[in-house]
């Protein structure tokens, strides 16, 4: 059969974009280390400005999307490496823009500032802080120079850019090694390309402090240009035809099964592959490295070796947003715990980084002495969010226990009551320890996702499944099932609210001292307003009516919180200027009172919390009169927390186990159905109900055409039994003429048993791609009659081959083995878009279709992978269309496989 009769989709290669975006960023500094080793004139003000801002859009943001469809096309090492470098890139962007404005600054006469030194008070203090780890002699800064610093960024000039560039520079090194081992298991031009970047890195963090590296740098950047652009061309080259024509992909290194002992058993345990057919790749890789970096930076700092951390948070913000994005894809994986737990770590490591700025470059040492970090209580969230975090990974393997035991530490490593001369070597010393665990986390988690199988160990499940169910659910009896897309970012937004709340217990302070306000923002805006605008993204997704409606609209109580109760402060506003935000507190109020009645149509727990949070706007607009009863505000944001801490903990363990074990209180109000529904154009039918599957398989032994779901995207289904009907496929699609239809069966084992003369391998290649997301085009044969293919022999396939499919999809098989098989192809307009979801079927073909079979959203974006197997006992198989399962994945299985038959 030639290709032409299945037309391959040509699906974009991101690793193109990515390969290119590090190609052309080396590029780009390789021109500054040359310029410098020429002149010896290292590049000042405008020049490192631009290179910095060219490094973030193509090396940042570009790469970033390569990232993204990386990860859709179930490619989780090149999804977890470009997004990786995509946040190196900008970070080293940033810090070209750094060591521009510095130099722009020092070209600039500064406003006068006074300093005065302060001999007679305690050095202590200050001698133990890493942001002053050489001063004997106290220097305080006067409420001019702290008014100064506000308006003039003063602190620039004394910024230590190089070290803070080491510091980020050194985890990127270790993790761009990791990469390069663990691409070496795929292909062998990645290993070069990220190898390349391993030494480059190294070398340009020599270069801060030895001018040759520079030189050697370049010429390994040279090498970074060379190898992107041969791989680029070889993608490029195999997605115009459709086959690997230049070397480098397909082909690895070495096989990755060396680094382990592979799963030897059943053929089941074999093709566990077919098992993970969903829309995305898994994201733990790049939660796990990007855990790896920030801790990291901090860890340096906290150590001493850099003395202000402006920079420092600059690169920790973008590794956190890049951290938020592997909660995100986790999250599209309807996997509540690692979007919660990534969800949870980037809000820390951006507080925690922001914090340590405010310390560092704002501080006034006469309150510092007094107050110290004293007054701020949200590290004791971040200490009870750890433990349900670990309590939840008792469900998971130890891996992700221990990581989660070193997160307790390291949030118990920065509670206020630790006195400030030990606080930067525990909370360094944590900081390292979670640096190992989340190093070693990236490189298990990468190994055993390319393999499919556990060669890293991971460590077994702490407790069992049945057990910890048992204990959650305590005497409760049976429980019920929930919907568990809907309740995915439930979790994340209580923890980060209570975050919020408990940061802001201590405004009763706020007229006690500036640098607690300082430290304030930070807490209240990130949790509160940064990473709630996140969760009201993953709100939208979730289907749920009125889903993100309560957490944007907490994205603008705790956005204002902060502006008038601390920044407000710091700025002395006017009185008209308060008048205007008494006038929006009681504009909260009004919402607010509309988001209990929302609340009471979904649970108990987020009625309470908006009941609570009416309370803490009554108070905020006292506040706006400076009439507030501080006890009052203060209880409130306590009970507000504990609410969160109990909400966040029952989202997370109901959606972990699909079961309402901890109970969130039924709807007080529920919706009434529509007496007057609409008509639909054709019969609909839930998929969940037996009588409805039913009736759709006599649709279908009636002739009619019905819309079904599968492991992919929905498909318009005719039964065999009638080869008319296929015919009203065609008509339906407007579909050419000459492009077959292919055939949909329950199991493997129905083909067995026709007896069809399949070769041992096709047979072996069938059972470890059966059930999922591929399709197999093989011969044809009398064999097909006996299946049940019957009168629609020759309306099938083409002459001499038939294309089959056995969904991994459990209401699919069931109507297979009620119908037979079932003659199918995807249910859309020929030329447009895949249906994914059943609403989208009706709307566009319900009026020519008999009905439809509702269930949802479907599993993956785009159709399956079509596999021609008619060459495979000459070791030859060829992808004629990349769908759901990558065709790299495809290889991957038939090489297994012939491995195992020789």
């Amino acid at each position: 059969m030639s290709s032409s009769e299945f037309p391959a989709s040509f699906y974009g290669e991101p690793g193109v974009l990515g390969m290119l975006a590090n190609g052309i960023s080396a590029f780009l500094v390789l021109l500054q280390n040359f310029h410098t080793a020429y002149t010896g004139i290292h590049p000042k003000g405008v020049e490192n400005i631009l290179a910095g801002v060219h490094l973030i859009l193509i090396g940042g943001i570009c790469q970033l999307v390569a990232g993204f469809l990386s990860f859709r096309k179930y490619d989780h090492l090149s999804g977890t490496a470009f997004i990786g470098y995509a946040s190196l890139w900008g970070s080293y962007g940033a810090t070209r823009i750094f060591l521009g404005a510095k130099d722009q600054l020092s070209n600039t006469t500064l406003l006068p500032v006074n300093i005065t030194l302060n001999v007679s008070t305690d050095t202590g203090l200050m001698n133990n802080m890493p942001m002053f780890p050489n001063i004997t002699t106290n220097v305080s800064m006067t409420t001019a120079l702290l008014n100064s610093t506000l308006a003039t960024p003063v602190w620039l000039s004394y910024l230590p850019i190089k070290e803070t560039a080491i510091s980020g520079l050194v985890p990127y090194i270790l993790l761009s090694f990791l990469l390069a081992f663990c691409s070496a298991t795929v292909n062998y031009i990645m290993p070069f390309i990220f190898g390349a970047i391993t030494a480059t890195l190294l070398f340009e963090a020599v270069g801060f402090v030895a001018g040759w590296a520079l030189v050697v740098s370049g010429f390994l950047e040279l090498l970074i240009l060379l190898f992107a652009m041969y791989g680029s061309a070889a993608l490029l080259v195999k997605g115009l035809g459709q086959r690997l024509i230049l070397k480098g992909f397909g082909t690895p290194l070495f096989n990755v099964l060396l680094l382990g002992t592979s799963n030897v058993g059943s053929v089941q345990s074999l093709g566990q592959e077919k098992k993970k057919n969903t829309k995305y790749a898994e994201p733990m890789a790049l939660g796990f490295f990007c855990d790896t970096v920030s801790s990291f930076i901090l860890a340096f700092y906290s150590f001493g070796y850099v003395s202000s951390f402006a920079l420092g948070a600059v690169w920790i913000s973008i590794v956190s947003t890049a951290q938020l994005f592997s909660s995100y894809y986790a999250h599209l994986r309807l996997d509540g715990y690692h979007t919660t737990k990534f969800g949870l770590h980037a809000s820390y490591w951006l507080i925690k980084s922001w914090e340590e700025f405010v310390a560092s470059t704002l501080i006034v040492h006469d309150v510092a002495k007094e107050a110290g970090r004293s007054p701020m209580v949200g590290d004791w969230f971040f200490v009870a969010s750890a433990l349900i975090l670990i309590l939840v990974s008792l469900n998971t393997d130890t891996l992700e226990l221990i990581h989660n035991l070193l997160f307790l530490l390291l949030s118990i490593s920065s509670i206020p009551q630790i006195p400030l001369q030990g606080y930067y070597i525990f909370f360094g010393v944590a900081c390292s320890l979670f640096t190992a665990a989340s190093l070693y986390g990236t490189f298990s988690r990468l190994i055993n996702t390319i393999a499919e199988k556990t060669l890293i160990p991971v460590g077994p499940q702490p407790v069992s499944s049945e057990r910890l169910r048992a204990a959650l659910a305590g005497r409760q009896g049976e429980t019920q099932p929930h919907s568990i897309p809907n309740q995915i970012p439930d979790a994340l937004f209580y923890l980060t609210n209570g975050v919020a709340a408990l940061s802001a217990l201590h405004t009763s302070f706020s007229n006690q001292n500036n640098f607690f306000l300082h430290l304030t923002i930070p807490w209240v805006l990130i949790s509160g307003a940064i990473i709630q605008l996140y969760i009201s993204r993953l709100q939208v997704r979730g289907g749920l009516r009125f889903g993100s409606v309560i957490p944007s609209f907490y994205v603008a109580v705790w956005a204002t919180w902060t502006w008038f109760r601390f920044a407000g402060h710091l700025l002395r506003l006017s009185d008209v200027a308060v008048h205007g935000f008494t006038v929006g507190a009681i504009a909260f109020l009004i919402v607010n009172a509309f988001l209990m009645l929302i609340a009471a149509y979904r649970n108990v727990v987020l009625l309470l919390l908006t009941t609570i949070m009416e309370v803490i706007l009554v108070c905020f607009l006292l506040s706006t009169l400076k009439n507030l009863p501080y006890q009052l505000e203060i209880a409130m944001l306590a009970v507000f927390s504990i609410i969160c801490l109990y909400g966040g903990l029952a989202c997370l363990v109901n959606n972990i186990f699909a079961q309402r074990l901890l109970p969130i209180g039924p709807p007080l109000l529920k919706y009434e159905k529509k007496e007057n529904a609409p008509v639909l154009p054709c019969e609909v039918a839930d998929s969940r109900l037996t009588s409805s599957l039913l009736k759709i398989a006599k649709v279908l032994d009636e002739g009619g055409v019905c819309g079904i779901p599968t492991d992919t995207v929905y498909a318009l289904a005719v039964s065999c039994k009638n080869p008319q009907a296929i015919e009203k496929i065609y008509s339906i699609k407007e579909r050419p003429a000459e492009k077959p239809i292919c055939i949909c069966i329950s199991s493997i084992d129905q083909l067995m048993a026709t007896k069809p003369p399949f070769s041992p391998l096709l047979w072996d290649f069938m059972r470890n791609v059966y059930p999922g997301g591929i399709s197999c085009i093989v011969s044809k044969g009398d064999w097909l009659s006996k299946l049940g293919v019957g009168a629609a022999y020759d309306r099938v396939g083409t002459r001499d081959s038939i294309m089959i499919r056995v969904p991994d999809h459990t209401v699919n098989r069931h109507l297979c083995d009620i119908t037979g098989p079932l003659a199918i192809t995807s249910a859309n307009p020929s030329g447009e878009v895949d249906s994914t979801h059943h609403d989208m079927v009706i709307s566009r073909l319900g009026h020519k279709i008999q009905g439809v079979l509702c269930d949802g959203e479907s599993n993956e974006v785009v159709a399956s992978t079509v596999v021609n197997c008619l060459k495979i006992d000459e070791s030859i198989i060829t992808i004629l269309r990349e769908g759901c399962v990558p065709a790299a994945k495809v290889h991957q299985i038939f090489e297994r496989v012939k491995s195992r038959m020789l």
